[in-house]
């Protein structure tokens, strides 16, 4: 169930790594320290549905349709290996900053801002419940992938709080573009890592 979990843990951290409005936003409130716990709670909790909603989606699938672990492997695959590759070329091409902008709210302004972030987005159905469920498509056993699923949901709440309470200290870090070449290098060797896995469990 170990290993399971951390590769669980590793593909869930390393897609929500890569910049993007909703992890712009929990960097802010993070840096005005204005409710930073409810903002994490609530970004956490909703990968936390979306990501067993992916998890159990593909397990209940599998059963109905035998040949989809092996075509969403393949599709997961492919896919993992591009964006391995963009994030390579991003790396490659440097100059990437983080801007932080928007007003002040209260904390009922700020979740639902969190919200339309969140829900909104379409990138977030593709990594939770397309790339995560296709991953964990091949663990067959209940137990594994039950593991693989706690991992995931684990990276993410970790990472909402990790990002919102250390602002402060991660802010300054990530204005330099060669932060982000290193962030980028890692992220696309985790990506090619996983696509592999996929692909030898064919």
């Amino acid at each position: 169930m170990l290993g399971p979990a951390a590769t669980g843990f590793a593909t869930s951290l390393s897609l929500i790594l890569a910049i993007g409005a909703q992890n712009a936003f929990v960097l802010r409130q993070g840096l005005l320290r204005q409710h930073v716990f409810w903002l994490c709670l609530f970004c956490g909790a909703s990968d936390a549905v979306l990501i067993t909603a992916g998890v159990v989606g593909f397990g209940a699938l599998s059963h109905t349709l035998p040949w989809l672990p092996m075509a969403l492997a393949l599709g997961g695959a492919a896919f993992l290996f591009l964006y391995g590759a963009l994030r390579l070329r991003a790396a490659w091409r440097g100059g990437q900053t983080l801007a932080v902008t928007g007003r002040d709210g209260t904390v009922w302004h700020v979740l639902g801002a969190a919200a339309a972030l969140t829900w909104l987005n379409p990138h977030v159905y593709l990594d939770t419940l397309g790339l995560i469920g296709a991953v964990s498509a091949q663990y067959v056993a209940p137990g594994a992938r039950l593991g693989f699923g706690l991992g995931a949901v684990a990276a993410s709440v970790l990472f909402f709080f990790a990002l919102g309470y250390g602002a402060r200290l991660l802010a300054p870090l990530m204005a330099n573009p060669r932060a982000w070449r290193v962030l980028d290098l890692g992220i696309a060797a985790l990506m090619w890592t996983i696509a592999a896995k996929l692909l030898t469990t064919l």
